[in-house]
Parts: structure tokens; sequence; C-alpha cells
């Protein structure tokens, strides 16, 4: 672990030590540091509160006053059992000791009274741990399944320093005002319903124009690029995932495949236990098999993996991804050299299975819609097209004020154990996207281990305005899935060839992008963005018919416009205007309306006067076609 890590892991068991002087009827699971702090997951019948935080907290304090060490014990197997049970532990302990593969160390660490079951690392006394914060209580499944128990878990953060604390707490207040589920709520943007399901967005109105809007800029840049628009299904079978290896491979993040009714009536007769229903849905027939290892070179498919076909379950899979149904788009109709590349994007909704305490609003969801595309290209054009790829989401930030961001090149592991395909051809992609990276004029780094399984691949890392980083926009390098599905183009020289493939989105997910637009902007979304763009406020009802023809001028111009005809006073138009964050209000009182004027407040430059009707519709869809961004007035400094 890092210094860092060693804190927060060791911050952990202090936790747990001050919950069970506080609380010793608790029962533990588990501790675990993060990128962001700490957590530590409790059995209670009492339901901590906020005031208990303080009181942990306070205990936490003393702990490391008492500068307890912290010291690792390895045991066997058997003495691990008897200690966890000596200290009425076992009822998810017992359990986390049995995931521990046979042969490896089993380890607990002491601090004061607490001992936990523990691979470490942590500082050497609690006294170094002098920069620590609860922050909140939340429930989480047991092993993140939602039949499992539902557990109380309180989570904290962790630094090596009061003052990178306090800068974090201050990054999180603002964070917390600037909360997507909150502004979301405020705006009506969206909606999640439990009896739809979490980590289901329903879109609002409001929201559904963000969304579209959004999707029209990217179609857009999609056309001047070449790209051609496809639809496809929200299921495909299960062979097809099994053909490219996304099933099994990802099935802890795929939600379970869905029988046919014959299958499903054949394994009701048969009384099938459940394993034996997913070690047959993971299988395949010997043909499948053949037929791709001949392909691969290799034995891709194992034996293990190989049942007689009357085993075999017919079944479809929720589309956890778009590739597989773009490569048969592609290979619906023989390519020449000549064709290529070919470039196909869709807006397609994909399903995965998050865990329950992982789902949070918009950024992290079960249903998502990815501004998908890909392309398949020769070996000759992956460098170009990497290119081209990288641009568009260059554009695609900038156009949003996103410029502070940082690129992943993600490689394969050394051994490379876990990745497919030649290593030749590994050699080429990453170099090809490396060469990519550094034409784009912004920091990068390269990760080994965090390439996909069939190529590398390039993320962009977005800071937003309070310094948060989200990771959005991927580009990836494929010499797999061509092989695997047998996909050729016929060459110059009259012989079939392999396509390469590129799997890109500028966005990664419509839902996690807008949710970080709505933080980054705080709402305030730049007029081309706003689901209400301008507001009309009349004064009197002395202007209603000047004010209801300007309403239906602007609205047959395109704008999305309101007219607030309320009977109240103009302070409490504005007052409501502001709360809704409308980018522009217009003023219209008599001398307006004499005047075939309007008198002007932006949200992010306050009044900018009085000017003709004509003149402010047309700036307004000068700014809606530009995109700008809302540039604040310059503030004025008072005289020496």
């Amino acid at each position: 672990m890092s210094p860092l890590e060693e804190i927060r892991h060791s911050c952990s068991h202090v936790l747990a030590t001050a919950v069970l002087r506080l609380f010793p009827d608790a029962k533990l699971d588990i501790g675990p540091p993060t990128d962001s702090g700490f957590y530590y997951d409790f059995d209670l019948e009492h339901k901590f509160t906020a005031d208990d935080l303080v009181k942990i907290e306070e205990e936490m304090k003393k702990i490391t006053k008492e500068n307890q060490s912290f010291m690792r014990k390895e045991v066997s197997r058997e003495e691990a059992a008897e200690i966890i049970k000596s200290r009425g532990q076992e009822r998810y302990k017992l359990g986390r000791l049995a995931d521990i593969p046979a042969g490896e160390a089993i380890s607990f660490y002491e601090n004061g009274e607490f001992a936990d079951l523990c691979a470490g690392t942590h500082v050497r006394y609690s006294s170094k741990l002098k920069a620590f914060k609860l922050l909140s209580i939340a429930g989480a499944y047991h092993r993140g399944d939602e039949k499992n128990k539902q557990l109380q878990r309180i989570y904290g953060t962790a630094f090596s320093s009061k003052e990178e604390l306090a800068a974090y707490l201050e990054q999180m207040e603002q964070a917390k005002a600037r909360d997507h589920r909150k502004i979301g709520k405020e705006l009506k943007l969206f909606h999640i319903d439990e009896e739809v399901g979490q980590g289901l967005i329903l879109w609002t109105p409001n929201g559904a124009i963000i969304r579209q809007e959004l999707q029209d800029f990217i179609g857009g840049e999609l056309r001047k690029q070449g790209y051609s628009q496809v639809f496809t299904p929200h299921i495909g079978k299960l062979e097809l995932y099994k053909t490219s290896g996304h099933f099994p491979y990802y099935k802890e993040s795929q939600f379970a495949p869905v029988l046919e009714n014959e299958s499903l009536a054949q394994v009701a007769a048969e009384g099938c236990p459940c394993g034996e229903v997913f070690a047959r849905l993971e299988a395949v027939s010997a043909q499948l098999a053949q037929k791709i290892n001949s392909r691969t070179g290799r034995e891709t498919i194992t034996p293990d993996r190989i049942k007689p076909n009357e085993q075999l379950l017919n079944g479809f899979m929720l589309k956890p991804m778009n590739c597989p149904h773009h490569i048969k788009i592609f290979d619906s109709q023989p390519h020449s050299y000549r064709d290529l590349p070919v470039r196909l994007a869709e807006f397609g909704t994909v399903y995965r299975w998050e865990q329950s305490g992982e789902l949070s609003g918009m950024t992290r969801v079960r249903g998502f819609t990815q501004d998908d595309a890909h392309l398949f290209c020769t070996e000759d054009q992956v460098a170009a097209e990497i290119q081209g790829c990288l641009s568009l989401v260059k554009t695609v930030l900038t156009t949003l004020g996103m410029s502070d961001y940082r690129v992943r090149v993600g490689l394969r592991d050394p051994d490379g154990k876990k990745f497919a395909g030649n290593p030749e051809q590994w050699d080429r992609a990453e170099a090809a996207c490396r060469d990519a990276a550094q034409t784009l004029g912004v920091p990068f780094t390269e990760e080994p281990g965090e390439a996909a399984f069939y190529g590398p691949k390039i993320d962009f890392v977005v800071k937003d305005v309070i310094g948060r980083e989200w990771q959005l926009g991927t580009v990836q390098v494929d010499y797999v899935l061509p092989v695997r599905f047998d996909l050729n183009y016929v060459g110059a020289d009259n012989e079939k060839h392999r396509p390469v493939m590129i799997h890109r989105a500028p966005f990664g997910s419509m839902e996690r992008f807008c949710g970080v637009l709505i933080e980054h902007f705080n709402g305030d979304f730049p007029v081309w963005l706003a689901p209400e763009q301008v507001r009309l406020l009349p004064i009197s009802d002395k202007v209603e018919d000047y004010s209801r023809d300007l309403y239906a001028k602007m609205k047959a111009a395109g704008c999305r416009v309101t007219l607030d005809d309320h009977s109240e006073k103009l302070g409490a138009k504005i007052r409501r205007a502001e709360l809704d964050k409308v980018p522009y209000t217009l003023v219209i009182g008599q001398q307006e309306a004499e005047a075939n004027s309007v008198s002007v407040r932006s949200r992010a430059r306050g009044n900018e006067g009085v000017m003709t009707a004509d003149d402010y519709i047309a700036k307004l869809l000068g700014e809606i076609a530009t995109r700008s961004l809302p540039v604040k007035a310059p503030s004025i400094k008072p005289e020496a």
C-alpha cells in the first residue's frame, strides 16, 4: 500500500475500535481504504445518527492519543477461526476468512484491545493518524448483494496533513452544493423511482432537452467525420456474447441471461439446481469452441466449458455493450479495402449489473446510453483513425468548457496473461495509442494493466471546476474481436485481410456525462443546453398582447422560451427565474412594448440594457448556433 492508503486503512481499524468501545454488540464485516478515504461496515440494531458520528470520531481521537501500535500476527486457518469466535465476530468474519485462498498467508492486525482479520498494511502507531474526519452513514448490503442483510456503512476520509484534510473538506462542501442529484431535482431534470429500479434513470422533459442537444451536437460532429448512424436492439443471443468473449468474461458485471421459454421449461422439468443452470449457460458447443479456437490459433475456449448440445441452454443477454451488434452490421455485406474505414455510430442503451452500494444518481447506473461508435479499418489506417477519434473527444470537451483534463494510456500487463491476441499486434496498437496521445498536447500517463482484454485504450480523465477527476471519453484499439468473428475485407491484392477495430465513446455514458455536466456548471447551463433559454417577465397586464406576440415570435425562431404572466411583483418573478437558473430574463414594460424592445437580464452578467426584440433574438440565436459558453462580467476593482 502507499503511505496514504496505510493511513486510511489504519483509520478504518481505529474506527472499528471506537465503535466497539461505544457499541460492544456491533458485528464487523469489512473496512478497506478507498480512493477518497475509508469505510467500515457494521451490523448493529442501533441505527447510527449524526450525533453518534461525533461521539465515534471523538473516541477515535482518544485512540490515536493512546499511541497504539499496529502489530501483524500471522496464524493458521484454524487459529484464525478461533480468534474470530472468541471475539464474537463469526457472523461475517468467518465468511471473509473462507475467501482467503488455500496456501495464502492469514494474518490479523492488532491495535490496543482490537484485532481484525487483515492482510495489511498499516502505519506503525495510531499517533500517526492526525488528519481524519467521519463523513456520513449509508446502507450497504453485505457483499453488495441485495439478497443479503443491509449493514450500516460509516464513511470517513484521512490525509497526511490537516491542511490537505481542510482542502478536501472544502471541496466536499462545494461538491455537496453542486450535487447533481440535488440540482437535478430542483431543475426537474431526471427522476429515479424505486418501483422502476435503482440505477435506472427516468429523463424528464427538461433533462431530455439537455440529452437531445448533446446528441445533436455529437451527431453533427460525427457526420463531419464520415460516420454512419445505426440502431441495434436492446438484447442479443447469448451465443453472440460467447463468441465475442464478453460472456462469461464480464459475467459479474452483467445481468443474468434471460432464458428462452423452452429452456426454462427444460430446467424446471429436470429440477436443475442454480449452479448447474449457470454452468450450462456458460457452456459452449464443441462446434463453437472449435470455430473460435481455430480462428485465434490457440485454446481460447478450454475443454471444461464444452457441453453436449442437448445440455446447452438458449437465452438472450440484456445488451452489456454495442460492439457485437455493430460487428454483425459490418459483416452483413462484403467489403473492399476501398470501403475502409467503415465508421458506425449509435446512441445505444446498454445494461450493467452494478452493485447496489456503488449506485450513485446518474454517475453510476445500471442502464445507460453510450455515444458509441466502432471503426473498421486497415492496419495502415489505425494511427490516423485514433487521432480522428481523439480530436473528436477534444472538440466535445472544449465546446463544453472542460479544458482541464489529462490522458491515460492503458497498456497490457507485463506478463500479458489475461489479454487476448497476438503480442506483435499489441505492440503496434500500443505504439499507435502512445503516438496519438502525444499529438494532443496535454499531459498523459501510461498505465500497465489498464487495457481492455482485447486491446490498449486511451481514456480522458477530466477535472471539473472544483478539482474532482472523472473518467469520461475513451478510445480502444481491438485486434481480437475481428478474429473471433472472422471479419475480413478484400485487399488490393484481391486476398482476404483482417480489419482492425476501434471502439470510441467521447461522452462515455450520457447519464454519467450529464451528471458531471450538472455539477460542472452548477445547473447554470450555457444557453444552447439550457432546458429553458429565455423567460419573458411582463410588468403588467397592459403589455400582455406585446408579450404574447414576442413569445410566439421567439417560439417560431426556435427558442426555448416561457412567459411568466403571473400577477406578482417583478421582484418575485426575477427571484423565481434565478432559482430556476434561466440564462436570460426579458423584462417588458410599457416603454419596451411601445419601442418593440426588451430589457435584458443575463444570469451570468446581470443587466445588459435595452435592445430591440429583433436584435436580441439575433444575438440569442448566434449564441445558440456557436454553442457559446457563459462569460461572466468582469469584476470592477475599487480605485486606489
